[in-house]
């Protein structure tokens, strides 16, 4: 028996691949959408062979093509039945310092992460509105905090506006909806996996993952995860001057 049925973007690899795994243990079936579908094909096996009872859906979407994200959503929402929770993660980490020649990554990045999910938690939200009910999770991170400086400034600029979106949501008070923003510390995924130095408090992609699927089940309205160190440095972070925020991150 399902125990309901989880729409998550980004869905080929990284935390949303991982997400998907550990949803499906929990008996969830999954409608899985991302841009490369042969990853997601392979996904859909070992968690079909893992949880033999699973139905698993995929959609290949491009998350900065407006009438896709609401067409596919539409579709997966068709054949199941209903949608229970949708999960905002498809996100790109590319960037550059401003000034630097590169507006062309900084746009794409702007373009996915925020112009991106703001269509997603649009559409999510007509599901959610005709049902009457449904829990839209925005994967966030640590960056959105506080302004960050050279690669990192745009996609701060973009996860601060998903964090937005999400405070936005729970103040218009939605009756049967709940919304829950999840700031991931560094937790080792495609996104990240070309940086070759030791990084300070990285984990890796399983157990922080973990920790995300532990604060989406608990519906937190606000999570870091995984809680340590994240949630005393997330502390810090609002709090420090901006000199001593960027040492620490």
């Amino acid at each position: 028996m399902s125990k309901g049925t989880i729409i998550i973007t980004g869905a080929s690899a990284g935390l949303g691949a991982e997400m998907a795994r550990q949803f499906a243990a929990l008996g969830y079936d999954l409608g899985l959408c991302a841009r490369r579908t042969a990853p997601m094909e392979e996904l859909r096996d070992g968690i079909i062979s893992a949880h033999p009872g699973r139905r698993v859906v995929l959609r290949a979407l491009d998350v900065t093509d407006d009438d896709a994200v609401f067409r596919v959503f539409g579709e997966i929402a068709d054949e199941f039945g209903t949608v229970d929770r949708v999960i905002v993660n498809a996100g790109l980490g590319k960037g550059a310092a401003l000034g630097t020649g590169r507006h062309d990554a900084n746009r794409r990045t702007a373009m996915t992460n925020f112009v991106g999910a703001l269509a997603q938690a649009d559409a999510a939200m007509e599901i959610f509105r005709a049902q009457g009910r449904g829990h839209l999770v925005l994967v966030s991170s640590m960056s959105a905090l506080r302004g960050m400086r050279r690669a990192m400034t745009v996609y701060a600029a973009t996860k601060a506006g998903v964090s937005a979106i999400a405070e936005g949501l729970r103040a218009e008070r939605v009756p049967g909806l709940d919304v829950s923003v999840v700031h991931p510390g560094y937790i080792r995924s495609e996104m990240n996996e070309h940086v070759t130095q030791r990084t300070r408090f990285m984990v890796d992609t399983e157990p922080g993952v973990r920790s995300m699927v532990a604060a989406i089940e608990r519906r937190r309205v606000s999570a870091y995860v995984p809680a340590w160190p994240w949630v005393p440095i997330g502390f810090l972070m609002k709090r420090l001057p901006l000199s001593v925020v960027t040492r620490l991150t």
